[in-house]
């Protein structure tokens, strides 16, 4: 069975071959119109060959992994299909609309990323917090986690406010936010800060 990762390669590799450089705009518009009123394949089909090769070099260039780069063809089409009929070809041409989807998708797929570097960031030093939290522990332990509070307390005051908040008071980052009378992404890259500071700073204490 063919994979879906070698279907796409390979409409790509056609898509190459086909002079699409001096596709009809016209045509574009009339074969997603076809999909969005017919779910027409063939149609579809013509979009992909199209599309997907301009989506990969995107994406390499955007992620420098050609991995990625084939999801975003994925997720770029594959909402080409489901939303098809969203399209309005008074108010664009089709590669516009093809291309906004592209951009929406990759804008996300970079923020999952970002936010896994986060997560990954705060798994690191968490431990150091839950020491906290340890009622019988090591001498060691105990002067560590004095420590992890001097450095706390040496962190600006809006970083700190969301280290403690997220941290030791246990709220979610939608409600410190709201209690900080925030965005949620301010907390997010408040915390961001704060942590690459704390592990830079107990890292080195640790060398």
């Amino acid at each position: 069975m063919v994979s879906l990762e070698q279907s796409i390669d390979c409409r790509i590799q056609k898509g190459k071959n086909v002079g699409m450089q001096e596709t009809p705009s016209e045509q574009l518009t009339q074969a997603l119109i076809n999909v969005a009123t017919h779910a027409d394949k063939k149609a579809y089909a013509y979009l992909f060959s199209y599309f997907a090769p301009k989506i990969k070099r995107f994406g390499i260039k955007q992620y420098g992994s050609e991995a990625m780069a084939m999801e975003l063809v994925q997720d770029t089409m594959t909402s080409v299909w489901r939303k098809a009929k969203l399209y309005r070809p008074e108010k664009g041409a089709a590669t516009t609309w093809v291309y906004t989807i592209m951009r929406n998708a990759s804008f996300d797929a970079l923020r999952k990323i970002k936010s896994n570097r986060e997560d990954n960031l705060s798994e690191e030093i968490w431990p150091l917090f839950h020491d906290e939290q340890v009622c019988e522990r090591s001498f060691k332990d105990h002067l560590q986690s004095n420590q992890l509070k001097e450095k706390i307390k040496s962190l600006p005051a809006p970083q700190r406010d969301v280290v403690v908040g997220v941290y030791f008071e246990d709220m979610t980052q939608e409600q410190l936010a709201q209690h900080l009378d925030i965005p949620v992404g301010t907390v997010k890259s408040r915390l961001r800060l704060a942590l690459k500071k704390l592990k830079v700073e107990l890292g080195e204490q640790h060398d």
